[in-house]
């Protein structure tokens, strides 16, 4: 068992939308698999063609329209944890090809302010399931600082299933000021769904529909610097941006480009009562000690595969600047390969010769479940 511990860590970014998994010490992940399961929702009536029933990460993408769909995670946490084994499972044989994955500690991801249960039932399931020997759970915002080189900031991260800001000073994090919103890229791709039935009066419902408001999402989205200005100027000179669907007709975008992605700023557009992103931002800054609040505004860090919308960085630095005193210097720094800054971090921190010590066994784990809260954040 000790032994193991010496072996090459594997790092594993568990998404809700995409897992990026990798070996430590690596530039970037050696593989990125949808985080999706997906059953054939009709008869077989002929020999040949596709074999099995139950397909996973990118194959199932591949073959959305075949599938019923399913997201294992949602909001960062875990909801079916059977179809969590299966895509692990398949990580591990298929896309990282190990030959036993009893022989590599696992440096594991998850979202801030998670329910306990979650972690609990994970780590249960690598030290049971896959016999892992050892493993380390990370906070994704943390790891993004780490990919950095910087020891202070405030990283905010957005991925698929949630946002959240995590103050971190000198290298300590700061468990009281951190802060989450349940509304992320998913939420975008729904309410996308939604705007494009009301304008173009395309129906795209289905679960292997949905991945292509996903597509549609990633190529022709942005964030608008003042939507009221946006919409205003759209009315004077109308701009759309044609998208072909896979069966061939074409479709119009247009208000709805930076519409979707405003409930990022502006909750309330989908009924909910969650803060907007520049107030979660701020608010975790304005938690923190007043000695220490200046140097986390001037480096707030964006992670995540939203951050990469265009406008982004651009907008949450203007709604900063008018939340806080205009003596206040900010300052956002958007790395390019921030869509797997957090894995990077990981592969960094678990490569560290020093990180040895910080692994939990799975002998201590036995002996003490209880320590993958106390010695993890």
């Amino acid at each position: 068992m000790q032994e193991a511990l010496y072996n090459q860590p594997i790092v594993l970014d568990n998404g809700s939308g995409i897992i990026k998994a990798g070996f430590s010490g690596e530039e970037k992940p050696k593989c990125f698999e949808y985080s999706l399961i997906g059953t054939v929702k009709y008869n077989k009536v002929m020999a040949g063609g596709l074999e099995g029933d139950t397909f996973i990460g990118n194959q199932a993408q591949e073959l959305r329209g075949l599938l019923k769909l399913r997201h294992p995670v949602e909001h960062g946490i875990v909801k079916n944890w059977s179809d969590m084994e299966h895509i692990w499972s398949y990580v591990f044989n298929k896309s990282l090809q190990l030959q036993n994955v009893e022989d590599h500690p696992i440096l594991i991801t998850e979202a801030p302010l998670n329910p306990r249960n979650n972690r609990e039932r994970m780590c249960e399931l690598l030290f049971e399931s896959f016999n892992v020997p050892a493993l380390y759970v990370s906070i994704q915002a943390v790891l993004s600082l780490y990919a950095s080189g910087r020891t202070t900031g405030c990283v905010v991260d957005c991925g698929d299933g949630c946002c959240h800001a995590v103050p971190v000073f000198d290298g300590f994090s700061i468990p009281s000021s951190i802060r989450r919103i349940d509304i992320a890229g998913r939420d975008i791709t729904e309410f996308l769904q939604l705007l494009l039935r009301k304008t173009t009066g395309v129906s795209l419902l289905s679960s292997s529909e949905r991945e292509v408001v996903r597509i549609i999402k990633e190529k022709a989205c942005y964030v608008a610097k003042d939507p009221h200005i946006e919409e205003q100027n759209f009315s004077i000179n109308p701009n759309y941006t044609k998208f072909k669907l896979p069966d061939g007709k074409t479709i119009d975008l247009g208000q709805e480009k930076f519409r979707a992605p405003e409930i990022l700023f502006q909750p309330e557009l989908i009924g909910s009562e969650f803060e907007s992103l520049p107030d979660m931002c701020y608010q975790s800054i304005e938690k923190v000690d007043l000695d220490l609040r200046s140097l986390l505004f001037s480096n707030v860090l964006l992670s995540g595969g939203t951050s990469i919308l265009p406008g982004f960085g651009d907008r949450l630095l203007s709604e900063l600047k008018s939340l806080s005193d205009s003596q206040t210097k900010i300052k956002i720094f958007a790395p390019p390969e921030r869509k797997y800054s957090t894995w990077i971090g990981g592969s960094i921190l678990s490569g560290l010769s020093t990180f040895k010590k910080l692994w939990v066994t799975r002998a201590e784990w036995e002996e003490a479940a209880d320590c993958i809260h106390s010695r993890f954040m």
